[in-house]
C-alpha cells in the first residue's frame, strides 16, 4: 500500500491561499513542531484513547499534520487502517517521514487535501470512514463549519466524529485568559465559542447523539458525535 497518494500532485480543486499560507507558518516550524505542542495542545490523547476502532475499521484525520496522531492511533490500534489529509504539503513531508521512520507505511496513508472539498474515493479510493478525527484544526480554519459538515457526510452509518480544540478558557484566571487569547492570535487561531452549538444543531438533525465536555478548566472542548447505524434513525 502506498503511503502518499498518487493523487496528491493532481490538479485537483485545493485552495492554494490556505496550502501557500500554510506552508509559510509551517516550513520551518514543522521541525520543532511536536517538540512544543505537547505543552499545550491539550485533550490529543484522549481523543486517540476514545477511538476504540473496531479491527477492520477505518479513521480518518482531516488536518493530520506532521502525523503525530495518526503514528500514536495506529501504534495503540493495530487492526485498523489510517488515513489523513492536511492542506500543507511542509506538514504532509514531516507526516511521511515520521510514518516511514515507525515502519508504518502500510497502515496510514496521507495525502493533500482541503477538509471541505477533499474526495476520499479519489485519494484513498474509499467512500467513507468509520471514525473522523480532528484535533486543533478547526479553529485555524475559516469555514469551520463546512468542515464538520463535510466530516458527517464522509462518516459510514454508525460512525464517530471526535473533535478537540481549544475553548474559551473561561475557567481560567482573567489575565491567563487574555495572555492566552492574544497569543493565539498571533498564530491566527480563533477558539470556537459556538462548537457546542453547532455539533448539537448537526447531532439533532442527523439523528446522532453527542458527547460533549470542556476539560482543563475551559482550556480545550472535547466532542464525540455518534452517528445512527440507519440514516435518520432516532
Amino acid at each position: 500500500m502506498s503511503l502518499y497518494s498518487p493523487e496528491l500532485d493532481a490538479d485537483a480543486a485545493w485552495p492554494d491561499e490556505a496550502t501557500s499560507r500554510m506552508n509559510r507558518m509551517y516550513r520551518r516550524q514543522r521541525h520543532i513542531y511536536d517538540g512544543t505542542r505537547r505543552y499545550y495542545l491539550l485533550g490529543r490523547d484522549r481523543l486517540i484513547s476514545g477511538l476504540q476502532p473496531a479491527s477492520g475499521s477505518n479513521v480518518l484525520e482531516i488536518g493530520c499534520g506532521t502525523g503525530r496522531n495518526l503514528v500514536l492511533a495506529a501504534g495503540l490500534y493495530p487492526d485498523a487502517r489510517f488515513f489523513g489529509i492536511d492542506v500543507s504539503t511542509e506538514m504532509l513531508t514531516s507526516a511521511i517521514s515520521a510514518i516511514s521512520r515507525r515502519g508504518l507505511t502500510g497502515r496510514i496513508r496521507v495525502a493533500h487535501g482541503d477538509g471541505i472539498a477533499f474526495d476520499p474515493q479519489l485519494l484513498f479510493g474509499l467512500p467513507c470512514f468509520d471514525h473522523v478525527m480532528i484535533s486543533y484544526s478547526l479553529s485555524m480554519i475559516p469555514d469551520w463549519r463546512g468542515v464538520l459538515q463535510a466530516a458527517t457526510r464522509r462518516l459510514a452509518p454508525g460512525g464517530r466524529l471526535h473533535v478537540v480544540d481549544f475553548g474559551n478558557q473561561e475557567r481560567l484566571p482573567s489575565i491567563a485568559r487574555a495572555l492566552l487569547l492574544q497569543w493565539l492570535r498571533i498564530f491566527d487561531v480563533t477558539p470556537r465559542d459556538d462548537l457546542e452549538a453547532m455539533l448539537a444543531a448537526m447531532a439533532k438533525s442527523n439523528g446522532a447523539r453527542l458527547r460533549f465536555d470542556r476539560p482543563f478548566r475551559g482550556y480545550a472542548q472535547y466532542a464525540v458525535m455518534t452517528l445512527p447505524r440507519e440514516p435518520n434513525a432516532p
